[in-house]
């Protein structure tokens, strides 16, 4: 259903907006980043800690990397700093494991969790890059509530793109 250029298509986008929300984040103190605006995960740190909770799960149920994830909702760093270089580290290993990803490996049937129905691959993928995304819109629409313009989020405006 999907090419081998989705994923790193996708993978691209992921890094780009990533920057863009992490840069924002990162002109705002740690108390206002982790105040309780009422969001899904209360704050935005604890937004963007649990959008890479659930990257590191979804790459461990996709790839050969096993991650160490703590429960859902579990902070698994406090400090924005270490949030953001763990942030950079997993963005360029989700690329370069995008990078990988060919047509038929998406089309094979992957069982993810006991007693569910194996699923292709591509749709597993789909997930992973649909759940970054809607959490990174939460966050999106908090910064944008302080003032605070993120930037484009159109996936044709992605700068490696010669659209």
């Amino acid at each position: 259903m999907f090419s081998g250029t989705y994923p790193w298509l996708m993978a691209e986008y992921n890094v780009w907006q990533n920057e863009q929300v992490y840069s924002a984040c990162a002109t705002l103190s740690d108390d206002v980043r982790k105040e309780d605006r009422g969001a899904f995960f209360k704050s935005i740190h604890a937004t963007l800690d649990h959008i890479l909770w659930g990257d590191r799960i979804w790459l461990t149920r996709l790839s050969e990397r096993k991650y160490v994830a703590g429960k859902m909702g579990e902070l698994q760093y406090t400090s924005f700093d270490e949030l953001r270089r763990a942030r950079e580290a997993h963005d360029q290993e989700l690329l370069d494991w995008a990078r990988g990803v060919t047509p038929e490996w998406l089309a094979e049937p992957l069982t993810w969790r006991s007693g569910t129905p194996a699923q292709p691959r591509w749709l597993l993928c789909v997930q992973m890059f649909n759940h970054q995304t809607h959490h990174r819109g939460q966050v999106h629409t908090l910064l944008t509530q302080l003032g605070i313009d993120p930037g484009d989020t159109d996936v044709p405006k992605l700068p490696i793109l010669k659209v």
